[in-house]
This record gives C-alpha cells, sequence and structure tokens, in this order.
C-alpha cells in the first residue's frame, strides 16, 4: 500500500495484523483465516467492516422452527438420544417435502438428519471412497465450497477437479466423460445453485451428469444448500412445477444434501439432511462388508459411520425442521418469501461495486443473465484475487480469493448476507475512494 494513500481503515493497522498471520498470498487463506484477520482488523481500529468473506446467514430464523423446537424441549426431548437415522416426523417429512419441491421418489428411510450438510458430505465421502478399490477419487465440477476438499484431505482420499466455466451446455459432456472413462471417479460433486458463482446448472446439464453417472457407475452428490434460492423462477409452490432442479430426475445415483442454514434461516443448530435414493440406500458393496462389516450403503452410512461421528443428530432441532418441511409441503409457509432480500441485496451490491470500476467475474448463466443471490464474484482491472484481496482490507471490505474454490479466473467472491441496506451508503464510499485510489495505477506500484 503506498504510505501516502490515507485509507477508511489505518494502513498500519492492516499491516501489523498481516504481519502477524504470516500469509505471503491471501489468496491461499482459507475462510476462517480471513476470519480471524478481519476480526483483529475491527478489534484493534474500532471500526466495523463490509463483510463478505463468510458465508453466514443474515435474517431471523424461521419462527415455524424456532416455536416448533420450543415446543420439542417442554416435551422433554433434550433428556433423551435421538435415533441414529433420524426422528420419524422428520424422515417423513423430508420425503414429503422432496417430492413437493422436486418431484422426487425417496423412501423415508433415505432421509437421514446429520449434523449440517458438512457432517452429510464428510459422511458419504467417506462410503463413497471405499465403494470399490478401482473408484478411489472423487470429482469436483467447480468452483466449488472450499472446505468439501478439505474434507477429502483429511480422509487421504484422492480428488480432481474442473472449472465449470468453460463446460456449460453440451460441453460438459466430453469433459466429465473424459474423467469417467478412466475408471476411477466413484463421485462427482457440485452445487446448485453453486456456490461461489451463483451459476445453475440447467435439466440439459443435469441430464448429461445423471447419463453419465448411470453409464459409468458413478455416485453424484448435489449440494442443495442454497434450495431454490435462483430467483429467477418461482420454486415456492409445492407440488407445482417449475421445481428445484436435480439430477435425480435423469439418475437413480445419487445423494442430495439438504441444509436448514440458508433457505431456512436456522443455521445455527447445525441441522441438515442427507436424501439418499432408494437404489443407492439399499445397494450392496462388496468392499463395504470386507472395510465395515457391512455391505448396503445406508446401512454402513448410519449404523458405522453417523455412530462413529456423532451419535446422532440434535434431538430438538430435527422437530424443528420437520416442521418447517410440513409446513412449506402443505402450503402454509413460503420460505423463499423470507430470503428473497439476498437477491435484493445482491442487485444492488454488483450495481455499486461496477460502478466503481470493477467487473462480476462469473457473469452469464450460459445465454441467460446471472441470478442475483446469496453470492457474486468481483475482480478489479490488473490485480489477482489475492492481491484484490489485501487491497481491500484496507477500505474495510472483505471476501475470499477465487483461487480457494477451484476457479481458474482471478478475483474475488462476495457474500451478500452480512451486509443490510443501512450500510449500501458506506459501502458506495469506501469503493469510490478505493476506485480514485486505485483507477490505472500500476500494481506493482502499489
Amino acid at each position: 500500500m503506498k504510505k501516502d494513500i490515507k485509507t477508511p481503515i489505518p494502513a498500519a493497522i492492516v499491516d501489523r495484523v498481516l504481519e502477524e498471520y504470516q500469509i505471503k498470498d491471501l489468496g491461499k487463506a482459507t475462510i476462517r483465516e480471513i476470519v480471524g484477520i478481519v476480526n483483529d482488523i475491527e478489534e484493534q481500529s474500532g471500526k466495523k467492516f463490509i463483510r463478505m468473506e463468510m458465508g453466514v446467514p443474515g435474517l431471523e430464523p424461521s419462527k415455524v422452527g424456532t416455536e416448533a423446537e420450543i415446543a420439542a424441549l417442554k416435551r422433554g426431548v433434550a433428556a433423551d438420544y435421538p435415533m441414529l437415522d433420524g426422528v420419524k416426523e422428520l424422515k417423513i417429512e423430508t420425503s414429503r417435502f422432496v417430492k413437493a419441491f422436486m418431484d422426487l421418489d425417496i423412501d423415508p428411510k433415505g432421509c437421514i438428519p446429520t449434523v449440517g450438510s458438512m457432517q452429510g458430505s464428510y459422511a458419504n465421502f467417506l462410503v463413497a471412497g471405499e465403494l470399490d478399490p478401482k473408484k478411489d477419487t472423487i470429482l469436483f465440477i467447480d468452483p466449488g465450497f472450499p472446505v468439501q476438499k478439505q474434507q477429502l484431505k483429511v480422509l487421504g482420499y484422492k480428488y480432481e477437479s474442473f472449472d465449470a466455466y468453460h463446460y456449460r451446455g453440451e460441453k460438459l459432456r466430453e469433459k466429465l466423460e473424459s474423467y469417467f472413462r478412466e475408471g476411477n471417479i466413484s463421485t462427482v460433486v457440485y452445487s446448485n445453485p453453486n456456490n461461489p458463482t451463483w451459476i445453475c446448472l440447467n435439466e440439459e446439464e443435469l441430464q448429461i451428469i445423471g447419463e453419465l453417472a448411470t453409464k459409468y457407475d458413478v455416485l453424484v452428490f448435489e449440494d442443495l444448500a442454497y434450495f431454490a434460492m435462483d430467483f429467477r423462477k418461482d420454486l415456492s409452490r409445492p407440488f407445482e412445477a417449475p421445481y428445484q432442479a436435480s439430477v435425480g430426475k435423469y439418475t437413480d445415483n445419487y445423494v442430495v444434501f439438504l441444509s436448514s442454514s440458508k433457505s431456512f434461516s436456522y443455521a445455527g443448530q447445525r441441522t441438515a439432511v442427507v436424501c439418499v435414493s432408494d437404489k443407492v440406500f439399499n445397494r450392496y458393496y462388496p468392499n463395504l462388508e470386507k472395510r465395515f462389516g457391512l455391505g448396503v450403503y445406508g446401512k454402513v452410512l448410519v449404523g458405522r459411520v453417523l455412530y462413529s461421528l456423532s451419535s446422532g443428530t440434535s434431538h430438538s432441532s430435527q422437530y424443528a425442521l420437520a416442521a418447517i418441511f410440513k409446513a412449506a409441503s402443505d402450503g402454509k409457509y413460503n420460505f423463499l418469501d423470507e430470503v428473497k432480500v439476498y437477491g435484493e441485496r445482491a442487485h444492488e451490491m454488483k450495481e455499486l461495486f461496477v460502478k466503481n470500476g470493477f467487473q462480476i467475474v462469473y457473469d452469464r448463466d450460459q445465454e441467460e443473465p446471472l441470478a442475483d443471490g446469496f453470492y457474486f464474484t468481483i475482480g478489479y482491472p490488473g490485480c489477482s484475487g489475492g492481491e484484490l484481496l489485501e487491497r481491500l482490507l484496507y477500505y474495510g471490505i472483505s471476501a475470499i480469493a477465487l483461487n480457494n474454490t477451484g476457479s481458474e479466473l482471478e478475483g474475488l467472491r462476495a457474500c451478500v448476507s452480512q451486509t443490510g441496506k443501512e450500510r449500501f451508503g458506506e459501502l458506495k464510499e469506501r469503493l469510490e475512494a478505493f476506485h480514485a485510489h486505485f483507477a490505472y495505477v500500476d500494481v506493482s506500484k502499489c
């Protein structure tokens, strides 16, 4: 940072904190490391950041959920261990919810609560990596959630990835098949809507994934953390099209992850549901029996893996999620009405960035304009993601670099959840100051 530039956050404080963390390239810093850096700068400067680095829900929790959970606690469920595979009400209502909003038929026994989708993905990664000794690699359709790759590093499993930006539509078929035909891919993973770009795989692309998954006997892990939050369509009507798009329409080899955190603003209770297709749940794998003493996917997932990880999911919060799903399926609770504000924020925030010299990195969804949602991506001329992130810290703005998400493009992921409209004026001032200082400036001299 040029010493003669006066920034909203004193440069000496930012310099000192960055020196303490000893991260040479912020483009490689984890989300939690960025959180720590920003927390320290805020504490030392006394100034509040525009925080866009972490996907923390910024809305009040669902009243439907909290009231049901309070009622469950008053009934005394906190005194009892929950069943490993989940309370009956949640299993039934999850199956019904999936039918109402995805038009998929999944037996309640395959709807299993987990301690957030993080545990759901970890547990299923663990099982998927043991299905077949020859299939020892998991494939990510990136950009994606960085922590899922960290989970595989902890497990000691191999993974590969590619950036979907260059392989939309029919191009996706050739790219996927180039991996699948090698015979070492057990599972393909993606989020939809996508974290961090907010692109949405369409029916054509999901059909391609499904057909190839069936052809090559590959599992598909579909992360729907931002369920139905493609606000370009009204996906809020139960048992009516349009539905949340899913690979489950095109293959039986799938597992869906439903999170309570974003679409239902119920993040703090760490409750999610893994929905395993009937075929996968009941399928016998010889290598699973050799490894775990049980050979059926669903039995291994519940009785061996989830039992070892947490011995069940919070009892009372399962009743909260069951009530949310039931009210939504009954047509009494439009959960999307409560979270549409994220799309409204994204629209206005993107305009502020673009007016001040930034570019939207992932700006199209094939031929359609990109949806406004929980995340968007930004870049600035002449800056790598790490350089841009470091610069913005002096202006009280935080995000994460796209490098960590598997993106091949330079820039940042910005989350809108912690920035309400009351702070847009402050964001505008900081961006204007940033652009005034850096427009047309040689990066090497900064």
